[in-house]
């Protein structure tokens, strides 16, 4: 596939270095061309200097040749622009990062009419990964396939967890109506796929595909507690602190919410009257203590200061705050999930990206998510009368070691899967796969 990327920040780099790993055709656009030098020495792709709303760039670039332009420079002016004329000028599909998510929430507005294939907005992405975070506190990793038919979630397992020492077969046998499945497991520095002769060892951080239902089974198995999160404080009152606060609020949650700025915190006090808005310093660790931060279930730093977003979580996490969520837009913050005491780091861009590189693969996947600190990743494909699996059961479809698959959702209902399962057509099957055989699994599709 010919793909072009307009802006070589984090999201626009992290894409291309993703998509240049398989083998596309990349062209990454960017008028800063200190900002070219890493991709152009490091990856396989061709880069341009120039002004990607320009039309002698975008032919340079081989625009009429293209299958995919994205915008993902800061300016959302410029994303939107740029994929009008690349559109124009013979892409066929086109995708523009926005900052407002009213231009995505408001079904008044059809982008389409511009040539604009799809919009991706961070904050809102961001604003459903800690949703999610939040309403299953316990996990980790947690992201639903067709609306929660089937749900990955993390569970790290120690001397308590009562499958440590067991294979996935025995592990499986002391809940007979099997309701979950390990997909992948992180041991070390060393991701594995698990098959049934696989042995659970303490310390291993494991990601379990789940029917509904599953959750409570995997607490009991882990030795775990189930605490819901009624309480839930939030640093930063941006777009991403402002969106988090109506969707917790919508799930009745009670939520404070800390914010510098003193007109800011003016406005967000109109806006969101189910929260309590509080004018203040959230690194001052007397504020926090006095507006009962001790009470919270968790505790949420979204500012746009990753460092802020860190101290401040690392603060809460020494309260006995049970689930810290850090925004952070360092990536190399990101990769300091397992070790910075913060129980989950998200980053913005890399969810972008990631919502991005599903439109890139051949076969027709609908759904795609990187694993945190995995080397793995989550495919969902949907399958067709011409695809390689179709009418065929599990155990006879030789998928590689590298891979596994995770569940089968059918007439929207989810399943995990084991040998005799014979997937049909228009099935959509989640694949767990190592990032370095999603092409080998593409082919099955």
């Amino acid at each position: 596939m010919k793909i072009i990327i307009a802006g070589s920040g984090q999201v626009g780099s992290h894409l291309a270095k993703l998509l240049s790993y398989e083998s596309q055709e990349i062209t990454l656009i960017d008028s800063n061309d200190e900002k070219l030098t890493f991709p152009n020495s490091q990856l396989d792709i061709k880069v341009i200097e120039g002004d990607c709303t320009s039309t002698s760039v975008l032919h340079k670039a081989n625009i009429s040749d293209t299958d995919l332009f994205v915008g993902v420079t800061s300016s959302e002016s410029v994303n939107l622009t740029a994929c009008y004329l690349a559109r124009k000028l013979g892409a066929r599909k086109t995708i523009a990062r926005i900052s407002n998510p009213e231009l995505i929430e408001d079904k008044n507005i059809d982008f389409s009419d511009l040539g604009i294939s799809e919009l991706i907005s961070p904050e809102i992405l961001t604003s459903k990964e800690i949703s999610m975070v939040v309403n299953r506190a316990e996990f980790t990793d947690p992201f639903e396939f067709d609306d929660g038919a089937l749900i990955t979630l993390g569970l790290s397992a120690t001397h308590t967890s009562t499958f440590v020492g067991k294979t996935v077969v025995e592990a499986a046998g002391i809940f007979p109506e099997t309701h979950f499945f390990p997909i992948s497991i992180k041991r070390d520095d060393k991701t594995i796929i698990p098959r049934g002769d696989t042995v659970f060892h303490s310390g291993d951080h494991i990601v379990f595909m789940t029917e509904p239902g599953g959750e409570e089974e995997l607490l009991k198995l882990s030795g775990q507690n189930n605490g819901e999160i009624k309480n839930v404080m939030i640093l930063g009152g941006g777009r991403v602190g402002k969106k988090v606060a109506e969707d917790l609020t919508a799930d009745n949650i009670n939520v404070k919410l800390v914010e510098s700025n003193k007109h800011r915190a003016e406005v967000l006090a109109e806006d969101l009257s189910d929260c309590l808005i509080i004018y203040g310093d959230g690194t001052n660790s007397e504020l926090l203590e006095e507006e009962n931060l001790g009470q919270m279930d968790a505790f949420i730093a979204v500012t746009g200061d990753s460092e802020t977003n860190i101290m401040s979580s690392l603060i809460a996490k020494s309260k006995g705050i049970t689930k810290t969520i850090a925004l952070v837009d360092n990536l190399d913050y990101y990769k300091l999930t397992q070790i910075s005491g913060i129980d989950t780091l998200i980053n913005k861009k890399l969810l972008a990206a990631d919502a991005i590189s599903k439109h890139v693969h051949k076969a027709e996947i609908i759904a795609i998510s990187q694993l945190d600190n995995m080397d793995a990743e989550l495919l969902e494909f949907v399958v067709n009368e011409d695809s390689k699996v179709c009418n065929k059961e599990v155990k006879t479809l030789g998928f590689p070691r590298c891979a596994i698959i995770a569940g089968v959702i059918r007439d929207g209902e989810g399943y995990i899967v084991l040998g005799d399962f014979k997937i049909l057509n228009q099935d959509r099957v989640v694949v767990c796969c190592l990032k370095d055989s999603i092409q080998k699994i593409e082919k099955l599709f």
